[in-house]
């Protein structure tokens, strides 16, 4: 299984993509490349910008990165109850390119918060959202006051119930 791994954030210190990070090791056997989508900063999308300078390389270049694997592995930051502005930015200017930005891959949907909503509404959106987009979530998890059950440090759960239901939800991803 090849599959592609990010969290929907721009933050050096991103929990999400710690999470991320975690739930990839414990793919078995998966060939996983990890994005940072800092490396795809582009203009504030806007149908003007578009019109004037066509859509910028790097959307071409994170659509063709989808577009060669099995899998995502996704873990959305929460602002203000929604996506980032940069993984939105991101996603505005690809869906140019092809509304199925997904491209009928396999999803795994992770989001962690400090607060005990765990990032739920994003999540939600995400998971809501992603099968109109050409996406199949297989499995998806949140994770609320990340800091009581996830060891930053170490990048290990500290809470067994935590760390169960994620090896379950990479199961049903892998299986997927």
């Amino acid at each position: 299984m090849k599959v592609l791994a990010f969290a929907a954030s721009n933050s050096r210190q991103s929990i999400n993509r710690q999470l991320v990070n975690y739930a990839c090791g414990m793919i078995d056997g998966a060939d996983i490349e990890f994005l940072d989508i800092n490396d795809y900063e582009m203009p504030l999308y806007s149908i003007d910008r578009e019109n004037e300078s066509g859509i910028p390389a790097l959307a071409h270049q994170f659509y063709q990165k989808i577009g060669t694997v099995d899998g995502l592995v996704i873990g959305f930051a929460e602002h203000n109850g929604s996506y980032t502005a940069a993984y939105k930015n991101l996603y505005d200017w690809t869906s140019r390119i092809d509304m199925k930005v997904y491209q009928d891959r396999a999803m795994l949907l992770l989001a962690a918060s400090p607060g005990p909503g765990g990032a739920g509404t994003v999540l939600a959106a995400a998971k809501t959202s992603a099968p109109h987009f050409g996406g199949r979530v297989l499995a998806d998890m949140s994770v609320g006051s990340v800091y009581q059950h996830f060891n930053v440090v170490a990048g290990t759960f500290t809470n067994p119930e935590l760390q169960e239901q994620l090896q379950r939800a990479v199961v049903q991803f892998a299986a997927g």
